[in-house]
């Protein structure tokens, strides 16, 4: 069994826990190992679902490998991840439609380890919920969300956070406004600007 730093807790702007987990990869047919460790230098975007073989789970995946060509371009490597085995993964991908052309890497956390540190872990079901980590090139962990078991979410969505946190790490005395898109005006910190947002947005 792998091990971890049971203290070690996913908590935003905080170094994200490090894992261990095997793969199912499409693109090659085949199943090994990967940690947090090979990707260091990387953004990249852990998509944790509840189970192979569900109902919104293939409807997601396939919004993702819709988005494929726009994470590469963006230097992005996503990777899903559930609870259930390689083997699992790989019998999802033969059988249900919409997995046709899913060639990102999909993580098995069936000892449950990670999901439980990143604290997304049903334990009543043993299922990881519906949740988005997004972690930077430094290892640290930028942007968490959770949506309900039975919400879908959106690649076009997490396409612009991560622009923004791609933004905002080129550019860090520069926040983002509400809404913001990379052509958009950003703001800059400063007890000059309180209670003048809507000046220092339309100058």
């Amino acid at each position: 069994m792998e091990e971890f730093n049971t203290f070690e807790q996913a908590k935003i702007d905080n170094q994200a826990p490090s894992w261990t987990m095997w793969y199912y990869d499409p693109k090659t047919d085949t199943d090994w190992k990967m940690s947090s460790e090979d990707l260091k230098g990387k953004w990249y975007v852990l998509v944790f679902y509840p189970a192979d073989f569900t109902f919104v789970c293939p409807t997601e995946m396939r919004d993702l490998a819709d988005q494929k060509e726009v994470f590469e371009k963006m230097w992005v490597e996503v990777l899903s991840v559930s609870t259930d085995s390689v083997f699992s993964h790989k019998a999802w991908l033969k059988e249900e439609k919409l997995m046709e052309n899913f060639d990102y890497k999909m993580l098995s956390d069936h000892n449950l380890v990670v999901s439980d540190i990143y604290n997304v872990l049903d334990e009543e079901s043993g299922m990881a919920g519906r949740w988005t980590f997004i972690v930077d090139p430094d290892g640290v962990l930028r942007w968490i969300e959770v949506t309900s078991w039975a919400q879908w979410r959106n690649s076009e969505e997490l396409i612009r956070k991560i622009e923004g946190l791609q933004f905002m790490r080129e550019n860090p005395s520069a926040a983002c406004p509400a809404k913001w898109h990379t052509w958009d005006k950003t703001l800059t910190p400063s007890i000059k600007i309180a209670g003048e947002v809507y000046e220092a947005l339309n100058d």
